[in-house]
Formats: C-alpha cells, structure tokens, sequence
C-alpha cells in the first residue's frame, strides 16, 4: 500500500518529479560516460604498449632489468630457440619472438649517435607490432640480412633516410669492437617518443653476428587476448629454469602503471564531484516539494498514520525515483557510449608519445553497476533529512502551513 501510495505520488508532482529525474539521470549518465572514456585510455594505453614494445609477457634471465640494460651480453639465454618451442607449447600463447638487446655507436659517416637496439624475428614482429607505425620505408623481412630500420628522432638527429648506409659499432661480450654496415629500409614511430629517438631494429642474426653469439636476451610472448595475461603468466612459471623469469606487460611499463593510478585518482574525485551535485539537487527538490505538501503530511497524521509511516512514505518516493532515474540514466548512458564510440573522439598524442589516437567509450560492467548505485543512493540519501524533519513536524504546525 504504502508503494501504492509513493508512486502515485510521484505521478501527481510531476514538475518535482521530472527534476529528480533529470539530476538522477544526468549523474549516473555522466558517470557512465566518463567511466567508459577512462577505461577505453587504459585499454589503449596497454594495447599500444603491448603491440609495439613489450608483448603479453617477457622472459629473460634474473636481474636482466636491474642490471642487464647496460651490458645485455651477459644477460644471454643460451638456447632461445629451445626455451621458445617449450613456451609456445603454453595453451593461450599465440606466438614466442627472441630479442637480443645491445647498445653502441650508430656512425652515417660523418658523426656518432648513441643508440640502443634489437635484434628481432623480423616477421613474428612484424604480426605483433600492430602499433609500431612505419613513416617511411617498409618493415623489416627474414630476407634482410643487412637491413635497419630506425626510430622517427634517431632518423631526424643522423638525417637517414630510405636507402641510406649507417655503421652499427658494438662491443662484444669479450670486449672486443665490431662494426656492420646496414642499409635504412624504414623509419619507424612507436608508442614511446623517448624509444624513438635511440632505437633501432635489425635482424636477429645479423645482431647474433655483430654480438658473437647464439644467445638472445629477451623472448616476447604473444598472447590470443590480453584479458589471459595473469592467467598464462601463472602457467609459465614452472616451465622456466630457476636462473630465468617472466614478467607481464603491464609489470614492464612503470608508464602504465603510473598512469592508471593517475587517472583513478581523478575518476574518484569527479565521482564524488557528481555525487555531491546529485544530492544537492534532488534534496534541493526534494526540500521544496516536502515543504509544499507539508499539510498533507499533517492530515495523513491526523487521520491516524505514524511519524514512521511518514517517514517511510517520503523515503519510499525518493527511493521509487532514484530507482527509476538509475535505470533510465542507464539506458541513456549505455546509448550515449555507443553513439559516441561510432562516432569517435580524435585524441592529441599523450605526454612522451608520437602518435595521436581516437576515444571510444568502453563500456565496462562495474562502471555501470557502480554509476547506477551512486544515482540510486544520492536520490534515497537526499530524502532523509526532509523526511526526518516532516515526520518530526507537530501535526498542527503541519495542518497550520496550508492556511
């Protein structure tokens, strides 16, 4: 009966009622919106790292990270070739691609530029860096022997372009000095603007032949999707010696980690920001149409119902609107999200990248769930107070405010 009576009530103050509705669905709509925004930078993010720098998951010898980034060759895996057939054995492992890491001098014949590279399987990679975008020039193939491609900033600071010789000079795990001729066959832009301005990319055994040696330092997993990372992560654990390790992307980007922190940060705060304005406006309207019917509250008393029949009635109205204003901010958000993911949002390119992107909004289950709940609790919290007050109100004063 007393639903009965709330929703009747609802019907009947119409204006009272579209306001409550509309700061209910304009809230969990926003919230919904920005959410979906928030996520779909996260999944951007992890994919573009993922595709053109770290793969799922690395595999490399103990300490490589720490210690292995200044003198990669003696950080070696003595049979890359062995370990991979065993990893891509994994279930959920698509593919297994060797790196060999060095770093040295890159000479164009009248200067030295410092650079760091990789020796890559050059058509594994090619299907993995889906976001290693080629300005100039071509990718690498199994058939270049004595082909390069560089960074866009190393390009720039040597003036390579297409078709250009350039020396690699390297030492060598003994300490001996090695030099190779190599040709420019592409001109790269990855993720990463700092990556672009120091790497280069050559085949992994022209870097074997440079390096003196059959080992490699790093092998890149592939997976089917990125959602099974943790889970095949956990499978490849015991199939590795004990002087080796495995890492996720996510673990090797301190980037990324640093920014989804960043950004759920600021997602609380606009959360609670909307929050805030939610309650203010539909208690705000709640207020006005409470004081409006305060003699009707009265003459329900006088007819005989309770102060916490009172109570529950007004706390039934708003809970009945933030019900409804929840799912319709729901709809609308969902129908919202799709219309502008068709659409687009072209993205400037983030801090320390090259490359500009375009927003979608990705629609994410606890987002939605978490949008609706605060719509939902800010309508029944806002009710509270007006209801205590009413409820509290002597029944004459309350008969007393309609004369």
């Amino acid at each position: 009966m007393l639903i009965k009576l709330a929703l009747r009530n609802i019907v009947r103050q119409k204006i009272r009622t579209a306001m409550a509705l509309a700061a209910v669905i304009f809230g969990v709509t926003g919230l919904i919106v920005s959410g979906g925004f928030v996520q779909d930078i996260f999944v951007q993010l992890g994919e573009a790292i993922i595709h053109s720098q770290t793969g799922h998951v690395q595999v490399f010898r103990r300490d490589f990270l720490e210690r292995g980034m200044r003198q990669p060759e003696r950080f070696l895996i003595e049979s890359p070739d062995r370990l991979g057939a065993r990893l891509a054995a994994a279930p959920g492992v698509t593919e297994v691609a060797a790196r060999l890491n060095f770093s040295g001098l890159l000479n164009n014949g009248r200067r030295d530029l410092a650079i760091i590279g990789e020796g890559i399987e050059a058509s594994k990679e090619a299907r993995l860096g889906g976001y290693l975008k080629v300005i100039t020039g071509r990718q690498l193939s199994d058939k270049d022997t004595f082909g390069m491609m560089v960074g866009q900033g190393v390009a720039a600071a040597l003036g390579l372009s297409v078709g250009d010789l350039a020396t690699v000079i390297v030492n060598t795990s003994d300490g001996a000095l090695n030099t190779l001729d190599l040709e420019v066959i592409g001109v790269f832009q990855s993720f990463s603007k700092d990556f672009d301005s120091r790497a280069i990319r050559i085949p992994l055994r022209s870097a074997q032949d440079l390096l003196l040696t059959e080992g490699a330092n790093l092998m890149v997993i592939s997976l089917k999707e990125t959602a099974q990372t943790d889970a095949v992560h956990a499978r490849l654990l015991p199939l590795l010696p004990s002087d080796i390790e495995a890492r996720t992307w996510y673990q090797l980007s301190d980037f990324y980690e640093k920014a989804v922190q960043l950004y759920d940060r600021q997602f609380g705060v606009l959360q609670l920001i909307i929050l805030f304005m939610v309650l203010l406006s539909v208690a705000n309207t709640v207020n006005m149409g409470v004081a409006e019917r305060l003699s009707e509250f009265g003459t329900l008393q006088a007819l005989g119902n309770s102060r916490q029949q009172v109570f529950r009635l007004i706390l039934f109205e708003n809970v009945l609107l933030g019900a409804i204003g929840a799912a319709g901010g729901l709809v609308i958000g969902l129908l919202a999200a799709e219309t502008i993911s068709t659409i687009g949002i072209p993205m400037p390119a983030p801090p320390n990248s090259n490359q500009g992107y375009t927003a979608h909004i990705q629609l994410d289950v606890w987002t939605s769930l978490k949008a609706v709940a605060i719509g939902f609790s800010s309508a029944a919290l806002a009710s509270l107070l007006p209801a205590r007050r009413v409820s509290r109100t002597p029944i004459v004063d309350a008969l007393h405010h309609s004369i």
